[in-house]
């Protein structure tokens, strides 16, 4: 592991010196990719440097324990039990941050929402999932740019599609993809029964054009006039567009911008994403018969998490993981799931190792 480490922090360095450098600093695309494989080492260095450091002293102290000096060779040992029980805990952050790296993870998302089962009381659901994330992103300083919506009237989404751009917005939310249910007493029940209702979560990574090649001749695209809840128009003019992806039959609409072009360019941003998702899946299913992920399965109909109401409790069946904080976690309070989540994906990728 010091050799490894060595050789990273080297390539920490010499990506500081190429930040600097005045062939590079005005290729801005050069700039932010360097920029973020500084990034992803900084932790990496940070803990490496601590590491080495300490590995030279434990080879420093056996030295002199096979030395003469008996004075010195009683204090070497006291200290050693210390330094080999940091070393133990250096050693194991060290190897999940040498983990390998999901390049998605750094990429911004596109988060679709579906009332799935349960009628109004679904597309109420899909709502409070939505303000959720939204809430979580606000928290986080992300961007959040709604792209398409399906109202119902009383304040529910049958759909709904919003882009989040920040910091690791996927390598966050990724594992947030599957079927949400809820069980709860629906605004619209008279007799005060609780319901069971499902909510779908799909969370892509942003795809850029260089990610996955689109050709037009593959694509036709429709126009037609938004409209809003309940069917009334929201303009006269034909904005919303409607583009099909005919080699896969995947179909993607948008109409919350004003503009036919905006719309446009949203929903090719939303089929790109939704094609790398599905190249993605294609091999994330290969890898699946080899190994069995608990965390990250790839499917999103599995059932990945239960908000029960009448218990204040929320359970994320993957991982066996209860909390009784509804009302926070539903106000964007995510961040103690997220982490339970990434943890135990690293543990499986550290058995895999």
């Amino acid at each position: 592991m010091k050799d490894r480490l060595i050789s990273i922090i080297d390539r920490f360095d010499e990506l500081d010196k190429l930040l600097v450098d005045p062939k590079i600093v005005t290729n801005q695309n050069q700039v932010k990719k360097l920029a973020q494989e500084r990034r992803q080492l900084e932790p990496i260095v940070q803990n490496g440097k601590k590491f080495i450091s300490l590995i030279n002293q434990i080879e420093e102290g056996q030295k002199i324990l096979s030395e003469s000096d008996e004075e010195l060779k009683y204090i070497v040992k006291e200290e050693m039990p210390e330094l080999e029980e940091k070393r133990m805990k250096f050693e194991n952050e060290l190897k999940i941050l040498l983990l390998p790296h999901d390049p998605n993870d750094d990429k911004n998302t596109i988060i679709e929402i579906r009332a799935g089962t349960g009628g109004d009381e679904a597309a109420l659901f899909a709502a409070d999932l939505y303000r959720m994330y939204s809430r979580y992103a606000e928290r986080s300083g992300w961007k959040h740019e709604l792209m398409n919506l399906n109202a119902t009237g009383i304040g529910g989404f049958k759909e709904i599609i919003f882009s989040l751009e920040g910091d690791s917005t996927y390598g966050k939310l990724k594992f947030e993809s599957g079927v949400h249910r809820v069980q709860r007493v629906p605004k619209t029940e008279a007799s005060g029964r609780v319901h069971t209702s499902a909510a779908t979560v799909a969370v892509l990574p942003e795809a850029e054009e260089a990610d996955i090649e689109v050709n037009e001749s593959d694509l036709k695209i429709d126009t037609y006039r938004a409209s809003g809840a309940g069917g009334q128009h929201v303009n006269k003019t034909e904005s919303a567009i409607r583009i099909t992806h005919l080699p896969t039959g995947l179909v993607v609409t948008c109409q919350d911008e004003s503009s036919q072009h905006k719309n446009r360019a949203a929903a090719m941003k939303v089929l790109r994403s939704r094609l790398l998702s599905m190249e993605q899946d294609r091999i994330a299913n290969k890898r699946a018969k080899e190994r069995k992920s608990l965390v990250s399965t790839g499917d999103r109909s599995a059932k990945i998490r239960t908000y029960n109401f009448p218990q204040g409790r929320i359970t994320d069946h993957r991982i066996k993981y209860t909390c009784h904080q509804l009302d926070l976690v539903l106000d964007g309070e995510l961040n103690a799931i997220i982490e339970q989540l990434q943890l135990a994906d690293q543990q499986e990728k550290l058995k895999a190792e």
